[in-house]
């Protein structure tokens, strides 16, 4: 079974995004800001992780710099999840080496299609 870290300071987003991921044959973990993400990655590296960008402690484009410096941090795709929907943000999470990108609100039908964009669906 594949793994996911969502990564989301709002509980109602990571509860709305587990049960999405999960009925889509995922295995869930879940951090509340960048720096917990991250040591949830050096304890276990996820197959993917739904990033928001806006968080305390650590916000979602540095724990991605910092992920991506990890040994094995090249590895998760990474989906970023978010209302920063300018093309600056959205260039800045890709060249960081962000996946994919999806804005806020988001339903099943999105996080799939772009799960499986990215390879993360068979």
């Amino acid at each position: 079974m594949k793994s996911c870290l969502v990564v989301d300071d709002s509980r109602v987003i990571r509860m709305v995004a587990r049960r999405i991921l999960e009925q889509l044959g995922f295995e869930i973990r879940e951090a509340v800001d960048g720096q917990e993400a991250l040591n949830e990655c050096i304890k276990a590296m996820p197959d993917a992780i739904l990033l928001d960008w806006n968080m305390p402690v650590m916000n979602g484009i540095d724990f991605l710099r910092e992920l991506r410096k990890l040994e094995g941090g090249l590895a998760p795709v990474v989906v970023f999840c978010t209302t920063e929907n300018d093309m600056a943000h959205i260039r800045e999470a890709i060249e960081a080496g962000a996946n994919e990108y999806i804005m806020k609100p988001f339903d099943k039908e999105i996080i799939e299609a772009k799960f499986a964009q990215v390879g993360l669906l068979t």
